[in-house]
């Protein structure tokens, strides 16, 4: 009875972490996924991701951030912009180096979206914190993770072409960088917020549900 009960969860998660993963390609390849700002896109696709990483845990998380950030890296590779080397491999231009570092970027940063979301949802659990509070919290703190992960690996990694690619010198990188997370990443991370409240709110009450028949 036991192993049919594991076996039916472990299905569910399975289902559960498909059907997340649909969402974020399918967002992905929507206008209101991947949002084209003069510089950098701007993106939706990690609420998702936050979501799934509230629903279902770290792993789930994770695995939803790669899916994400294999998402932004094919989108980068097939409709580029000024900061594309900085997210495919594909694009790089300086080697094997900067296409591993894109990959970092593009994917392993995402990857750390989920994962920070569902150890912080776990964390603010354990202290029994309400969760009108604690959605919101992990919405805002898993996107400033995209963003500030993203961008700060941007300006360890790629500074100089950075600086190149905004015509700019390398002693203005840090004040573009920290310009973009205050302009695009509080917004986003304040959307997140928001959004996270309201559909983690309702899904967590059907996944009760679920788990209760």
């Amino acid at each position: 009875m036991e192993k049919m009960e594991k076996r039916k969860r472990d299905t569910r998660w399975m289902v559960s972490v498909a059907l997340m993963a649909a969402i974020i390609i399918v967002l992905a390849n929507t206008p209101l996924g991947m949002i084209q700002l003069p510089v950098i896109k701007a993106t939706t696709v990690h609420i998702p991701v936050i979501i799934g990483a509230i629903l279902l845990g770290p792993m789930a998380g994770g695995i939803l951030g790669a899916v994400f950030g294999v998402c932004s890296l094919i989108s980068n590779t097939m409709a580029p912009t000024l900061l594309s080397f900085a997210f495919s491999p594909f694009m790089s231009t300086t080697g094997i180096p900067g296409a591993l570092k894109a990959i970092w970027i593009s994917v392993g940063c995402r990857i750390l979206i989920g994962v920070a979301a569902g150890w912080l949802w776990q964390l603010l659990c354990k202290i029994k914190l309400n969760q009108l509070i604690a959605l919101p919290i992990v919405g805002f703190v898993g996107s400033m993770v995209n963003t500030v992960t993203v961008m700060g690996s941007i300006y360890l990694l790629f500074a100089q072409q950075y600086a190149d690619a905004r015509e700019v010198g390398i002693t203005a990188v840090w004040g573009l960088i920290m310009g973009t997370i205050t302009a695009s990443g509080v917004p986003e991370a304040i959307a997140a917020s928001l959004l996270v409240l309201a559909l983690g709110k309702v899904l967590l009450n059907v996944f009760k549900r679920m788990d209760a028949q």
